[in-house]
């Protein structure tokens, strides 16, 4: 049997071609190898979890993925009480299948409660809808999801009265017990929805809930009469019957191609993916409506270009770089510098000639990196942001920062791992202590600090405003200091701009570098790799054992060394960093609780930081992810230093 779930409309709402692709499993998929998108993933199966403890004694309608009927008839037998309570309650009706989160039933009337580990601030008067009368872009796909769930409840029981909500954790309310997040654990195998260990029984358990639900039925209501469109050409009713029938007909719908949705979408393929026989959805489009050939997909093409949105190069047809001018990008130039369309230009230019060589704005680099004091501080930092907090008294997604790795690099050009700091003790809220072991860390001298990208500043932005409220004895110190290495950003109620305002590297390699390896990326993750590829120098200095270099390391062994190459080809270093529990016998391994392997992105970092929460975690596990993080962090402030050591050998 097929039938057209709740989240294959979601989909196809994304895109009607992208229900062809998940139709087949012979098409990769990148959603399914991001890190991020499982940490994601595991808190809403928390938030799920308690969310059923709000409606306590319900019946949850166990049964395997493909089991429709089954699912639907238990279903039916339960909803023949008078009242009842549902989790997963299954409705199937003319090809549409739905599972609801939460079902109350109380006589004829029906509560259909959608949750969600999104966050809302119930006072937000246009929370769903703006202004000008429109639905919110961000809350479309959740209310047209909804919607999708309502509509096949009353198809199924037209003589039920169904009322549309959806529960989320609540931004105004605050935990109030520590580690409410870790009283639901998430296995890494089986299903989350039926595995998931529970620590508590009932919601008094929880403390006070971070969770509250909103009546949404009257928008719910507008979306499936039509007043509201998910796109210009996707009205509610004509979706359902057009995704249920190119789903179950296998059909490929030739859906009109998008830049920007073409340009984000996850069915590509990687050269490992082809090797074992997967195909690309996105080939597929585009060999269907531009009759693009195997050649032209290796051709440098618009959709590549960094922070282009394109215009009507698809109407045009006019999507490879060759068919592009300097006027599609309206250069504006910068003195000594490279403005964002004319780093689109120079992208453009080098991939049609095929050149491999990098630009760089030498004066202007050298001018900006002449103002920079030494000793030269590296900053990197690891934080994490949950739906369910970690410790009382904090909300939902509130940050926490848990870790950073500090390097040092000195005028003589010895370069030192010079202090780190991460919190691993259960229940424990780290970020004023971070944020005293920060001051530590650079109160001793003058010289400029470095991040990449805003997310550090953004971090420290929020530590200030938790302090501000806070009853800590140092806190005007604290936030003094941390006013000096930040800028304040667009929501702040005071503004400044600090006298040792942290240097973002990000904007240095986007203002004055180009690497035609990075494709246009500027990631560090993107950037470290493209460097270490062009740079000999780099390549013989990191290749060499740690204890040859004039490097000092708090994590790394004296034999450690940070480069290989493999087929003349630099292996990126985050590739190198040690598995977890790397020797342990068999045994030990039975005994772990985590369930991790490695830590060698920002996703799993995230994990680990969840999983080092758990209170009966034996101490030899703990030190294990722990060594793990500190590791990592430590090659992302590395990272930071290599990319300086390169931008510094172009401009000597």
């Amino acid at each position: 049997m097929r039938v057209l779930s709740k989240s294959r409309f979601k989909l196809g709402l994304e895109c009607p071609n992208k229900l062809y692709f998940t139709n087949d499993n012979t098409f990769a998929n990148k959603k399914n190898e991001d890190s991020f998108l499982k940490a994601l993933a595991q808190g809403g199966f928390q938030v799920e979890e308690l969310a059923r403890l709000h409606y306590p004694n319900g019946v949850f309608i166990d049964t395997e993925p493909k089991e429709y009927e089954k699912a639907v008839q238990l279903t039916k037998e339960v909803l023949n009480q008078e009242n009842a309570v549902i989790y997963e309650a299954a409705f199937l009706i003319d090809g549409f299948y739905i599972r609801t989160d939460i079902l109350e039933k109380k006589g004829n009337s029906i509560r259909l409660i959608e949750v969600k580990a999104k966050s809302f601030d119930p006072t937000d008067e246009n929370l769903f809808i703006g202004k000008k009368g429109a639905l919110v872009s961000g809350w479309k796909p959740y209310l047209f999801d909804l919607a999708f769930q309502k509509k096949v409840v009353q198809m199924a029981y037209p003589n039920f009265e169904v009322d549309a909500y959806l529960m989320m954790a609540d931004k105004t309310k605050t935990a109030s017990i520590d580690g409410l997040n870790q009283l639901f654990r998430v296995p890494l195998e089986g299903n989350p929805r039926t595995d998931i260990v529970k620590k508590i029984s009932t919601i008094e358990e929880a403390g006070d809930s971070v969770l509250s639900e909103k009546n949404v039925d009257t928008i719910i209501n507008a979306i499936i009469e039509g007043r509201y469109s998910y796109s210009e050409n996707l009205n509610f009713s004509e979706a359902m019957l057009l995704f249920r029938n190119a789903y179950q007909e296998k059909k490929y719908l030739n859906w009109p191609t998008n830049f920007s949705t073409c340009k984000k979408c996850e069915f590509k393929t990687s050269p490992e993916d082809k090797e074992i026989g997967l195909l690309s959805g996105f080939e597929h489009c585009f060999g269907k409506q531009f009759n693009w050939t195997a050649k032209d997909f290796t051709t440098p093409n618009a959709m590549e270009i960094w922070n282009f949105r394109g215009g009507n190069l698809m109407e045009e047809k006019r999507l490879f770089m060759d068919d592009l001018v300097e006027d599609d990008f309206k250069i504006n130039p910068a003195v000594d510098k490279i403005s964002p369309s004319a780093r689109q230009w120079i992208q453009v230019e080098k991939a049609r000639k095929n050149d491999s060589t990098i630009y760089v704005e030498k004066e202007g680099l050298k001018a900006e990196m002449e103002k920079w004091k030494f000793p030269l501080h590296f900053i990197d930092f690891e934080t994490s942001t949950v739906a369910l907090p970690f410790t009382a008294g904090r909300s939902p997604y509130e940050q926490v920062a848990f870790q950073f790795s500090h390097h040092v690099y000195n005028e003589n050009g010895t370069i030192g791992h010079q202090s780190e700091f991460i919190s691993n003790t259960p229940g424990e809220f780290p970020n004023f202590i971070f944020a005293r072991a920060l001051q530590k860390a650079l109160e001793n001298d003058e010289g400029s600090i470095f991040r990449f990208a805003t997310h550090e500043n953004s971090i420290l932005n929020a530590i200030i405003k938790q302090l501000e409220v806070s009853s800590e004895i140092d806190k005007l110190e604290l936030i003094e200091f941390l006013k000096t290495i930040t800028n304040s950003t667009k929501n702040s109620a005071q503004i400044w701009t600090g006298v040792r305002n942290m240097i973002d590297l990000n904007v240095i390699v986007k203002e004055y570098y180009y690497n035609p390896y990075t494709k246009g990326s500027n990631s560090i993750k993107t950037v470290l790799p493209a460097v270490l590829k062009y740079s000999s120098f780099l390549q013989h200095k990191y290749s060499q054992p740690l204890k040859l270099l004039t490097l000092s390391s708090k994590n790394f062994d004296e034999n450690h060394i940070w480069l290989a190459l493999l087929n003349n080809e630099v292996v990126n270093p985050y590739k190198m960093l040690p598995p977890l529990f790397e020797g342990w016998e068999n045994i030990e391994l039975d005994e772990n609780i985590s369930e991790m392997e490695n830590i060698s992105d920002g996703g799993a970092a995230l994990t680990a930081y969840a999983k080092l929460q758990y209170q009966d975690m034996t101490e030899k596990e703990r030190n294990e992810i722990t060594s793990g993080l500190l590791k990592y962090c430590e090659l992302d402030t590395l990272a930071m230093v290599m990319i300086y050591e390169h931008l510094k050998e172009l401009t000597n």
